[in-house]
């Protein structure tokens, strides 16, 4: 399994200038993108919109198709709104990588098992819903290897990665906060992404 931060750490250091739509895990300041990103400006910290990551990531990535957008969501997240896995795959944006943390918990919630947690084979469903490219892997060395495959492969792209289960157990309140918060993303990305 794949340690939470090394993921997404990989992930950034390979990113080039894509937009990062992370949500959940992927989005925790202890062991997610705002704790490793080189790009802050072009994080889209989407926290708050359980389900909603990969919905997000295809308007900008429909709005942006010069860009490359990655959606880093979790797999209770994206088991909440199953059927933008197909909305995604009609639209086929060439420029979306649709990346599924799935480490079989509801992780900034208290470690509550996902239903289906190890049945469930998300790249098959990835495929039955029509990405045009799928990739699942287990060790980051194998994600490390092939990383620029999937960064050069047409999409939409789908990845599944198995992440070791970390716990986010501190009380809501107490949490560290993120710098960057959606609100401002928003108001600072037409300008970033030149549509000012």
């Amino acid at each position: 399994m794949i340690d939470n931060q090394e993921a997404v750490k990989l992930i950034d250091a390979h990113r080039g200038d894509a937009v990062i739509v992370a949500t959940m895990n992927a989005n925790n300041v202890r062991f997610g993108l705002p704790s490793v990103s080189t790009q802050e400006n072009l994080d889209m910290p989407l926290s708050g919109a359980m389900g909603k990551a990969s919905n997000f990531g295809l308007g900008l990535a429909l709005a942006q198709p010069e860009r490359k957008v990655m959606v880093l969501d979790g797999d209770g997240s994206l088991l909440m709104n199953l059927g933008a896995m197909v909305t995604l795959a009609n639209q086929t944006p060439e420029n979306l990588c649709h990346v599924l943390f799935d480490n079989g918990v509801y992780a900034v919630t208290g470690g509550q098992p996902v239903p289906g947690s190890g049945r469930a084979d998300w790249e098959g469903m990835a495929k039955s819903a029509g990405y045009a490219a799928t990739f699942s892997f287990d060790n980051l060395e194998d994600f490390a290897t092939s990383i620029s495959e999937v960064m050069a492969a047409a999409g939409p792209v789908f990845v599944h990665l198995a992440i070791k289960p970390e716990i986010e157990n501190t009380p809501v309140q107490f949490r560290q906060r993120a710098p960057r918060t959606m609100q401002v993303a928003i108001r600072e990305m037409p300008a970033i992404l030149g549509n000012d």
